[in-house]
C-alpha cells in the first residue's frame, strides 16, 4: 500500500471517528445508506471490472503499439483516442502504460490522446454513469471529454 492511501483511509478513520462521538445515531444512517448504496452499484462495478478484462484482453499494449505506431499522426491518433475510450484503466496503470507506448515507438501525440481518453471517457462506464446522472449529462460528457482530449494531444505534441 503506497502512502497516499495510507494517508486516506487513516483520514477517513480519524473522520468517521469524530463523526461517531459527535452524533452516533446519524452517522450509523448514513453509513447504512451508504451500504445500501454500494450493493445497489455492485452488480454494475462487477460488470465493469468483466468488461475491462475483457478489453485489455482483446486490445492488449503490444496490439495498440503496432497499430498505432506504423500510421500517420493524425490517424494515430484519431485511432489512439478510439482505443482510449473503449478501455478503461486506472490512472496508475495508464501512466506506465503510455511510457511503454511511447518506448515501443509510437509518437507523443497519439500517446496523449490514448491517456486522455483512457482517463477521461468512459464508454465502458456509460450504463453505471447514465443511471448516476442521466444519458443527457453523461452523453454531452464523454463528447466534450473525448474532444479535449484531442485537443490536449495536439497540444502536448506541439509543447513537447
Amino acid at each position: 500500500m503506497d502512502i497516499f492511501t495510507l494517508v486516506i483511509w487513516i483520514g477517513t478513520l480519524v473522520f468517521l471517528g469524530i463523526s461517531l462521538a459527535k452524533d452516533k445515531p446519524k452517522t450509523m444512517r448514513a453509513l447504512k445508506m451508504a451500504l445500501a448504496m454500494g450493493k445497489g452499484m455492485a452488480p454494475s462495478i462487477l460488470s465493469i471490472i468483466f468488461a475491462i478484462g475483457l478489453i485489455l484482453t482483446l486490445f492488449p499494449p503490444a496490439l495498440i503499439a503496432g497499430l498505432v505506431s506504423n500510421q500517420p499522426v493524425l490517424l494515430a491518433t484519431t485511432v489512439a483516442a478510439l482505443f482510449g475510450t473503449i478501455t478503461l484503466v486506472p490512472a496508475f496503470i495508464a501512466f506506465p502504460l503510455v511510457g511503454t507506448l511511447i518506448h515501443a515507438g509510437v509518437n507523443v501525440v497519439p500517446s496523449v490522446a490514448f491517456l486522455t481518453t483512457l482517463t477521461m471517457v468512459g464508454v465502458v462506464t456509460f450504463p453505471l454513469e447514465k443511471q448516476a446522472f442521466g444519458i443527457k449529462f453523461t452523453a454531452v460528457r464523454n463528447g466534450l471529454s473525448f474532444l479535449f482530449a484531442i485537443a490536449i494531444a495536439l497540444i502536448m505534441g506541439v509543447v513537447i
